[in-house]
C-alpha cells in the first residue's frame, strides 16, 4: 500500500509533553466495530470490557538507554536498541560516522565502551566494559530516559516515574509500551472487580519503533527485531479465556504484536520465545487479539497502519480525526483509545 495513505495533519499543540495526572485521569476514545466513536475516560474502561475478558499487558521495563559518549574531541550520542550479549547491544548512534569498530566511547570516568561492529542499516555494536547487573547499574547511572524524539525537552527526574509502567518488570525497553503508562492499582482492582482477567508477556521495545517509514510502499519497508516472551503459562490462560467466550485485549501494539508472532493461523497460542519483525497493515488476518488499548500515534507510521488494519483505514482517519477536532493529545504521553477488531475479511 501507498504510505501516504496513512498521513494526516496534526497541530503541534496536541503532541503531550507529560502525562495526565493521575495517569489514569487521560481520556479514552472507544472506537466500535462498526466505526462508531464514544468519548469516555480510562477509568472507563472496565464498563467497556465484559466479564471474562482478558487483559494482557506487556511486562517489560524501560532503561535509560540514551548515552552520550567522549569519542576524540567531540561527543556521540548512543541509543541503544537491542541487545546482543551480557555486555553488548546494537545501538543508534549519532553523528555514525564518527564511529568504527575499534573506536573508544567515554562515557564516564568508570564506565566506558567500544564500537565493535557496524551494521547494514547504519546501527553500530557496542561492547561495554562490563555485563550484566553491573551493566544496568552503569546505564541507571550515567544514562538518559529514552524520552521519544517528538518530545522537544530533555529527561528529568519526573520521567524516570512517568516513563514506566506500575507493572514493569522484565528490563530491556528502549522505549515504553505507552498504552500501559495509563494502567494503576486502582484501575487493576476495578478490572479484577469486573471479572477481567490480567496476564503479562514480555516485548522489549526497541529504539526502531520510532524510525519513519521512508519507502514510497510498505511493502518495501522492514521492520526492525525485537525480543519478545509469552510464557507458557500466560498462553494457557489467554486459551482458557478465548475457548470461555472471553475477548483478548492487547493493552498497546506491542503486546498485539508478541501475541500474533506467537499465535498459529488458527488462533491456537503457545509459548514464545524469540526475535518478531511483524509488521501489521490491512489486509492483514488477525490470529488471536479482538480489541486493543492504544495510544494515538504518528502519521506515516508503523503503528498507524497497524491500527487501520485492526480497525480499518476509513475508520481510523475519522477516529483521528475526531481526537483532533476533540482536544485529545497525542503521542506517548497522549490520551488512549478503545479499538474493537474490525472482522476478518473472507479468504
Amino acid at each position: 500500500m501507498r504510505v501516504n495513505l496513512f498521513d494526516f495533519p496534526l497541530p503541534p499543540d496536541r503532541i503531550a509533553d507529560r502525562p495526565a495526572r493521575p495517569r489514569d485521569a487521560a481520556r479514552l476514545l472507544h472506537v466500535g466495530a462498526d466505526g462508531a466513536l464514544a468519548d469516555h475516560g480510562v477509568l472507563d474502561l472496565p464498563d467497556l470490557l465484559d466479564p471474562g475478558d482478558v487483559l494482557v499487558l506487556n511486562d517489560t521495563r524501560v532503561i535509560p538507554a540514551r548515552l552520550f559518549a567522549q569519542v576524540g574531541a567531540g561527543k556521540v550520542e548512543i541509543m541503544l536498541h537491542r541487545r546482543s550479549g551480557p555486555d553488548t547491544w546494537w545501538a543508534f548512534a549519532r553523528p555514525a560516522r564518527k564511529l568504527k569498530p575499534g573506536t573508544p566511547l567515554r562515557i564516564a570516568a568508570d564506565f566506558q565502551g567500544e564500537c565493535i561492529a557496524k551494521g547494514d542499516g547504519g546501527e553500530v555494536e557496542v561492547r561495554f566494559d562490563r555485563g550484566g547487573a553491573t551493566l544496568m547499574a552503569a546505564l541507571e547511572a550515567h544514562g538518559h530516559i529514552p524520552l521519544p524524539p517528538y518530545i522537544k525537552r530533555p529527561d528529568d527526574a519526573e520521567d524516570r516515574a512517568d516513563y514506566q509502567t506500575v507493572h514493569a518488570r522484565a528490563d530491556g525497553a528502549v522505549a515504553a509500551p505507552t498504552a500501559g503508562l495509563h494502567m494503576t492499582e486502582r484501575l487493576f482492582a476495578a478490572l479484577d472487580a469486573r471479572g477481567v482477567q490480567r496476564v503479562t508477556v514480555t516485548l522489549h521495545v526497541g529504539a526502531g519503533t520510532f524510525l519513519p517509514v521512508k519507502t514510497d510502499d510498505t511493502d518495501d519497508h522492514r521492520m526492525h527485531v525485537e525480543d519478545g516472551v509469552v510464557t507458557a503459562a500466560a498462553a494457557e490462560t489467554i486459551q482458557a479465556a478465548r475457548a470461555a467466550g472471553g475477548k483478548v485485549v492487547a493493552v498497546g501494539t506491542t503486546a498485539l504484536r508478541v501475541l500474533e508472532s506467537a499465535a498459529a493461523p488458527d488462533g491456537t497460542l503457545s509459548a514464545f520465545a524469540g526475535g518478531t519483525d511483524i509488521f501489521i497493515t490491512p489486509g492483514y488476518r488477525f490470529r488471536i487479539v479482538d480489541r486493543l488499548l492504544t495510544n494515538f500515534h504518528l502519521p506515516r507510521s508503523t503503528l498507524f497502519m497497524l491500527v487501520s488494519a485492526f480497525s480499518g483505514l476509513e475508520t481510523m482517519q475519522a477516529a483521528y480525526a475526531h481526537a483532533i477536532a476533540t482536544g485529545y493529545r497525542f503521542y506517548s504521553y497522549g490520551d488512549a483509545s478503545l479499538l474493537e477488531r474490525r472482522p476478518n475479511e473472507p479468504g
